[in-house]
């Protein structure tokens, strides 16, 4: 399995903190001179675009469509010449990205066959993974106070499928990629903490 060096990837349930905490190692970085560049899945590319009129309900499709859709999407995210993650990483930036393939599997599994799932997305694994484990219930009360209509997956019974199949990832994740699980229920200030200390030690 290829692993990517200094990609960090944050993942989580729907409200877990995966954006602030991201937003948070940018500012950390931009203190410090640092070159990096935070993107997420779905992206901003046409397909991304789709995808998210699928989140919002706004666009109906299969499971298995949206499936193949997100692949395409982190196809083109990764290996775009122009501005894909395996260019900024060889021109020496630090990537960050809110959910990777990680998601997929966690989220798509529960309605698509795991299988599937799994073989149209083997693609490289990050240097750095964290996961941010915030329970269910509080996911959920954070995306009512959010307001606004819940996206496709904003479901407590579903949620808690997901993070069984996230358990299930972190148990087998290959030799080379480094994990941090962070209580999601700490304060902000204090995951933020927690994962510039587990980065520290590699210099990130």
């Amino acid at each position: 399995m290829e692993i990517l060096s200094s990609f960090i990837v944050f993942e989580g349930l729907d409200g877990a903190g995966t954006t602030t905490q991201i937003r948070n190692l940018a500012k950390y970085y931009e203190v410090n001179g640092r070159r990096y560049h935070i993107t997420n899945e779905p992206t901003s590319s046409p397909i991304g675009t789709l995808i998210r009129q699928i989140l919002q309900k706004k666009v109906m499709t299969t499971p298995d469509a949206l499936a193949y859709l997100y692949a395409a999407d982190r196809s083109d995210h990764l290996y775009n010449p122009d501005h894909g993650i395996t260019r900024l990483l060889s021109d020496g930036s630090i990537v960050m990205s809110d959910r990777y393939f990680y998601s997929s599997i966690a989220y798509q599994s529960v309605e698509c066959d795991r299988d599937l799932i799994e073989r149209i997305n083997r693609f490289p694994s990050p240097e750095f993974l964290i996961f941010i484990d915030t329970p269910v219930d509080e996911c959920m009360a954070r995306i009512e106070k959010r307001g606004g209509e819940k996206e496709l997956f904003d479901r407590a019974g579903f949620l808690r499928l997901v993070r069984e199949n996230y358990m299930r990832q972190l148990d087998a994740l290959p030799e080379g990629v480094h994990l941090l699980v962070v209580d999601g229920t700490a304060g902000i200030d204090d995951v933020e903490r927690s994962v510039r200390s587990f980065l520290a030690p590699f210099s990130l």
